[in-house]
């Protein structure tokens, strides 16, 4: 049986809105009536709904967080940053996965808005004319979360990915790597669109050609990496330096080069991006470029508190720092 404000009322013989604002935290409640309700509350088990109390008051202090992939250590310390942020301003989050899949993620956006959400945070791959219209339409507010939207004109938090891929292949070309292979990604989002720009920049300002051969696809994941690496391995000449797109891809390189003998880096270096826990796992450790995906979720978190709030944002779209880590797994 659910336990209603109106059972707590009658048991505590006040009005229901007396027990609303104790529950709600009014001050304008005596100490003594306070402590009566709050001992009914507990000793009834009452709990307050959220739906109910959120249409009343146009707000159920709910987020909706949408995701690729929570099993992913890159997307898992974004959704840190966010709950921590989240949890600081009394906030709840509701979490979805969605597989970066387009007509599951504008699915889950309808879902959440359903679900009363008092904002959206959203993580995803290729941002589409149709994801714009509907981030843009929403009735609450809405920020990105290392996702970029071509348009600018949703609210987002990144880095400048574009100069951190330039300098990520600049440090292989500097270490004796004419031409450096990339291993990117089949997703075709502007985040990694970005990533190819910056090394395609790196290679043009140092009168390198664009080899085709050279750019080898993958899916973000461990096995993609060692895959990459047989392709990288039966080029001729095999290449002295990658540059590859993610943390976890460049661990299946490292390890897929010692599986065929070879060392890292003195037979071929390895440049990762994200320096997520699993670079200082592997060895050699990983050198990669720091993206604070931490702060990027609890930046996006704060940003959306700022929109659900109607506070003054200076910047919509936020770009956060970035930096090169050097480790083992390349010379310098």
């Amino acid at each position: 049986m659910n336990i209603t404000i109106y059972d707590v009322a009658r048991e505590a013989n006040v009005s229901m809105a007396t027990v609303s604002r104790v529950v709600n935290g009014n001050p304008n409640v005596k100490p003594a009536t306070r402590k009566k309700v709050l001992n009914t509350i507990e000793r009834l088990g009452y709990r307050p709904n959220a739906v109910a109390r959120g249409l009343a008051s146009k707000k159920t202090t709910t987020v909706g967080v949408i995701i690729p992939d929570i099993s992913n250590i890159f997307f898992s310390e974004l959704a840190r940053g966010i709950d921590d942020i989240a949890n600081m301003y009394k906030y709840n989050i509701i979490l979805s996965n969605s597989d970066q899949n387009k007509d599951r993620e504008l699915a889950l956006i309808n879902t959440m808005l359903e679900k009363q959400v008092d904002g959206i945070v959203f993580m995803g791959g290729k941002i589409t004319e149709e994801h714009v219209h509907h981030l843009k339409t929403s009735p609450v507010p809405v920020a990105l979360a290392a996702t970029i939207d071509q348009t600018q004109s949703v609210p987002s938090v990144n880095i400048d990915y574009e100069q951190a891929a330039y300098e990520a292949t600049q440090v292989l070309i500097k270490n004796g790597t004419s031409h450096p292979a990339f291993v990117s990604t089949v997703e075709e989002s502007e985040v990694n669109n970005l990533k190819f720009q910056g090394y395609v920049r790196a290679l043009q300002d140092n009168n390198q050609e664009i080899d085709s051969n050279l750019i080898i696809r993958g899916d973000f994941t461990y096995q993609s990496g060692i895959e990459a690496f047989d392709k990288i391995n039966a080029l001729n000449p095999r290449p002295k330096g990658v540059f590859v797109a993610s943390d976890e891809m460049a661990l299946g390189v490292i390890h897929g080069a010692q599986d065929n003998g070879l060392n890292v880096p003195e037979d071929i270096e390895v440049f990762g991006f994200d320096n997520t826990r699993l670079a200082t796992m592997v060895r050699p450790t990983l050198t990669t470029i720091v993206q604070p995906m931490y702060d990027i979720g609890a930046v996006a978190m704060r940003l959306l508190t700022k929109l659900m709030n109607k506070e003054t944002v200076e910047e919509q779209n936020v770009v956060l720092p970035h930096r090169i880590v050097e480790r083992n797994s390349t010379k310098s």
